[in-house]
C-alpha cells in the first residue's frame, strides 16, 4: 500500500511542476520587450495598464470609430435660432396669459416681456453710439433732423438748386399740358408760368380739349403729342422737360405741384443720379 501512495504523490506533484511551468510562458511577454504603456486619464485603466502591465488584453489603447464616422459635437444654435425661439417664448407666455389670466401666468408674462425690453434698450443704446462714432453711419449728416441742422441744410440745398435752375434754360424746355375744362390746371398754370419766367424757361402749352390758357395765350392745340413722349394720355396737368441735347423727354409729374416742389423735381432729374439724393 506505501507504494501506490507513494506513486500517486509523485505523478501530482508532477503535474503541479508542469502547470506552474507553463503559465509564465502564456502570459510572459517576448525577452526583452515590455507591454506598451498607454498613459489615460481613467484612474481604472491607469491602475490595469500601467501599473499591472496587462497590455492587448485589455483595451488600453482607445479603438478609433471607422472612417467617415468621426465624432462630431453638436454645433452651437445660430442667432437666429436664439431670436426665434424668445420670440415663440414670448408669443407661447403672452397667449397662456390670456387665456389662463391667473397671477403666476400674468406675472411669468410680464417679467419676460420687460426681460426683452431690456434687451430691446441695450441694442437701441448701443446703436445710437456706434453712429455717433462712426460719421459713416450717421445719416443725419447727410440730412439733419435737429431744427439748427435742417435750416442750414435746407440753405445750402437751395443755393445748389438756384445754381442748377440758372443754367437750365440753356439745355431744357418745358412741355405743359393743360385742359380748358379742368379745375387743377387752373391752380397749376401760374405756377408753371410764374418758375419758367424766374428761370428764363421756354415753355410750350399744349390744350388737350382746345380750349384757351389766360395764363399762356400763345397756346397750341394737342396733336397726339403725349402718346408720342410716352405720356398717360388722360391726365392734366402734366408737366415735362424736354431735353434738347438728347432730344426726348423727361416726365416731371402729374398734377398740382408747388413752385419749390416743381424745381426741386426739376433739379434732381438733371443733376442728380438716382440714389445720390433721398
Amino acid at each position: 500500500m506505501p507504494a501506490p501512495a507513494n506513486k500517486a504523490a509523485r505523478r501530482l506533484l508532477a503535474a503541479f511542476l508542469s502547470l506552474t511551468a507553463v503559465a509564465p510562458a502564456l502570459s510572459a511577454p517576448a525577452r526583452g520587450q515590455e507591454p506598451p504603456l498607454v498613459t489615460t486619464s481613467d484612474s481604472q485603466d491607469s491602475f490595469y495598464c500601467e501599473e499591472r502591465r496587462l497590455g492587448y488584453w485589455f483595451y488600453c489603447t482607445r479603438p478609433k470609430p471607422p472612417e467617415g464616422q468621426e465624432e462630431t459635437s453638436e454645433p452651437a444654435p445660430s442667432a437666429t435660432s436664439q431670436l426665434d425661439a424668445i420670440t415663440a417664448n414670448l408669443r407661447e407666455l403672452k397667449a397662456k396669459a390670456i387665456l389662463e389670466p391667473t397671477p403666476a401666468n400674468v406675472t411669468a408674462y410680464i417679467r419676460f416681456q420687460r426681460a426683452q425690453l431690456d434687451r430691446a434698450s441695450l441694442f437701441s443704446d448701443v446703436w445710437q453710439r456706434a453712429i455717433w462714432q462712426d460719421p459713416d453711419l450717421d445719416y443725419t449728416l447727410q440730412r439733419p433732423v435737429s431744427t439748427l441742422g435742417k435750416r442750414q441744410w435746407q440753405d445750402s440745398r437751395n443755393a445748389e438748386r438756384n445754381a442748377v435752375m440758372a443754367q437750365i434754360s440753356e439745355r431744357y424746355g418745358l412741355f405743359y399740358f393743360f385742359a380748358q375744362s379742368c379745375g387743377a390746371c387752373e391752380v397749376m398754370s401760374p405756377i408753371v408760368q410764374s418758375v419758367a419766367s424766374t428761370w428764363h424757361i421756354a415753355v410750350r402749352a399744349i390744350s388737350t380739349d382746345g380750349g384757351p390758357s389766360r395764363h399762356f395765350p400763345n397756346y397750341t392745340v394737342e396733336t397726339n403729342q403725349r402718346s408720342r413722349m410716352g405720356l398717360e394720355p388722360k391726365v392734366t396737368p402734366a408737366v415735362v422737360l424736354w431735353d434738347a441735347a438728347k432730344g426726348q423727354p423727361i416726365p416731371i409729374g402729374y398734377g398740382v405741384m408747388s413752385a419749390d416742389e416743381l424745381q426741386d423735381r426739376i433739379y434732381l432729374l438733371t443733376s442728380k443720379e438716382a440714389g445720390r439724393d433721398y
